[in-house]
């Protein structure tokens, strides 16, 4: 077996879940040699302008994408959340890795709680996800644009004097930071991103001998489940920076799909859930965006773009 091969985005929390894949593979298949080759991708390199702003079509993704197709890597481990819903010709999702906790969760240096943040409190989030579900309970608070990575952001946290800011609860414990745990968002008031907390192994489409490495890690529950949600999301035509949340959670063969679409400003916010089965995870997203564009969620997203200028997926 020769050497294989993995990209990442050089962040912390990108080479965790890189080593997570390596270790997998290694201890799957104890012949196997990997090497980490890491990537600075759009994203990483833009960070004083807010992400709605720039777009996000392979915003953290495009870089390894390329690598992939042109052969300098042979898989690109990705955090779920950060992959379009339309994947380059060529490529596909190989497997999925277990998921990690996907809720929000607030983090505050004083111990507020989301109830209890003084009026017209400082509360750091680039996404417009968080911002528009935040706004909606609270709002009075002040949604001030953060981006970087964890440890940055929980440093500007503390250099801004922000009360609080609000980040992905898997991000922290893959980190160790769960002593920062502070309120987990519950999902009646904050929806995940779709695929938060799930890693991503794409690869070359017709690549027998890496789809048969990365088969031996895949998670078919939590795999089922992120096909529910991208389909939510690819049928809303809905992109990472477009308030829009899900959650599929499974149980034997049994899924449950919840999603939200809201407005900027958090004054709309459609929520409904739907029911399907791992055998067709598809079906559950296309339905679930079926009943919240009756209701309205078509027109709440065309708003949504035309304020933003972004470019949806």
């Amino acid at each position: 077996m020769r050497e294989v091969k993995v990209g990442s985005r050089d962040s912390e929390l990108a080479r965790w879940q890189a080593r997570w894949v390596i270790e997998a593979l290694e201890k799957a298949w104890p012949d196997l040699t990997c090497r980490l080759v890491t990537f600075k991708t759009r994203g990483d390199k833009i960070l004083d302008v807010a992400l709605a702003r720039i777009g996000d079509k392979g915003l953290f993704t495009k870089e390894l994408e390329l690598a992939l197709l042109d052969g300098a890597i042979d898989m690109a481990v990705h955090s779920m959340k950060d992959m379009p819903t339309s994947i380059p010709e060529g490529l596909i999702i190989g497997a999925v890795g277990p998921r990690e906790d996907p809720a929000d969760v607030l983090i505050s240096p004083a111990g507020y709680t989301l109830a209890t943040l003084p009026v017209r409190a400082r509360v750091g989030t680039s996404s417009l996800r968080r911002k528009a579900q935040l706004a909606h309970v609270r709002p009075d608070l002040e949604l001030v644009d953060l981006r970087g990575n964890v440890p940055t952001r929980l440093a500007k946290m503390e250099r801004e004097g922000l009360e609080a800011i609000v980040l992905a609860a898997a991000g922290l414990k893959r980190l160790n930071h769960g002593r920062l745990l502070g309120e987990p968002l519950p999902y009646n008031i904050c929806l995940p991103a779709v695929g938060q907390g799930a890693i991503a192994v794409e690869i070359r489409a017709g690549d027998e001998q890496i789809a048969q490495l990365v088969a031996a890690i895949n998670h078919p529950l939590t795999a089922a489940a992120v096909r529910a949600e991208r389909a939510y999301l690819r049928a809303l035509e809905g992109g990472c920076q477009v308030p829009i949340g899900a959650l599929a959670i499974v149980e034997g063969e049994a899924l449950i799909l919840r999603g939200m679409v809201a407005s900027l400003d958090g004054r709309q916010v459609l929520r409904d859930f739907t029911s399907g089965s791992t055998a067709n995870p598809e079906a559950a997203g296309q339905e679930l965006a079926r009943k919240l564009l009756a209701r309205g969620a078509g027109a709440i997203l065309q708003e949504v773009r035309l304020k933003s200028g972004n470019s949806h997926r």
